[in-house]
């Protein structure tokens, strides 16, 4: 259920998010989870970092034309039991179905990302609001290369660092704003309200980014993965290596070397038809 504003109060076991599918012995394995399984802070910071390093961002399936479910069996089977990542909606869906079996109260949100603009755009990424400790949390598993690391706090100016990255979170009238420095400033990542989503609104969005043409993730392999040092980004064949001193390396890629990439830089397994089907996306590009 859900209290004032739509801030998280008690656990949500509403059966239309499938969360007593979900293998969480299996879940935390995949992330390298060992700690406490109690719904404390600290818990949540662990298990979103274990998320974040051991899942990537990435639509290959979508690049090559194949359907994207959000039924959780699916997702489970796809980034726990198969070694693959997932964009936002299969990320985030999963890691809120672990924090509901963890005893978290969570509510799901759908948000507008920014870029650095304020132009009004769909809202088609996904986040969690999260209690723990009195407090409530955000958390997001799924924006990929500058994507938080440990949740932050609800509050207008909240900031969290994690190696050398910064993120803060901001208060626009109804709008909250997560930002990284950039600059002397700070760069717009997303924006979200505090209005609670349904299962039909994730698979219209969802729906919307994975088929619509002009969508980023359509017509083009993404992967992303962040590390304590630097932010890896995979668009088709071009590499792109950010770091925290505002460095950034780029170089092009054979298609071999792109297969390879996915396994050896970002953590996805990929089986021979995996690979077959890639080299020949790579070959009609």
């Amino acid at each position: 259920m859900w209290g004032t504003y739509g801030l998280p109060v008690a656990v949500e076991t509403d059966p239309e998010w499938q969360t007593d599918l979900l293998d969480l012995d299996a879940y935390l394995a995949r992330i390298g989870f060992t700690g406490p399984r109690t719904p404390t802070a600290d818990t949540l910071h662990r298990v979103l970092r274990g998320h974040m390093s051991a899942i990537a961002f990435e639509n290959l399936d979508i690049a090559l034309g194949r359907p994207v479910s959000l039924d959780l069996g699916r997702i489970q089977d796809k980034l726990v039991r198969a070694g693959r990542g997932g964009y936002c909606y299969e990320n985030n869906l999963l890691l809120a179905a672990a924090l509901d079996r963890l005893g978290f109260p969570v509510t799901r949100l759908l948000a507008r990302i920014r870029q650095g603009e304020t132009r009004r755009r769909f809202r088609t990424h996904t986040v969690l609001l999260v209690r723990a400790d009195d407090r409530v949390w955000l958390a997001d598993a799924g924006y990929g290369y500058s994507g938080l690391m440990e949740a932050l706090p609800l509050e207008d100016g909240a900031t969290s660092t994690v190696a050398d990255w910064t993120w803060r979170l901001a208060a626009e009238g109804p709008d909250w704003v997560v930002r990284i420095p950039e600059g002397d400033g700070w760069f717009d990542m997303y924006s979200f309200r505090q209005e609670p989503q349904f299962r039909i609104d994730f698979e219209a969005a969802h729906y919307l980014s994975s088929t619509r043409p002009g969508s980023p993730f359509v017509g083009q392999l993404v992967a992303q993965k962040e590390t304590e040092k630097e932010r890896r980004l995979l668009r088709d064949k071009t590499l792109e290596l950010r770091y925290a001193d505002g460095r950034v390396e780029q170089r092009e890629l054979s298609a071999a070397e792109t297969v390879c990439a996915l396994d050896e830089l970002f953590g996805i397994e990929l089986t021979d038809e995996d690979e077959r089907l890639l080299l020949r996306f790579f070959a009609g590009k």
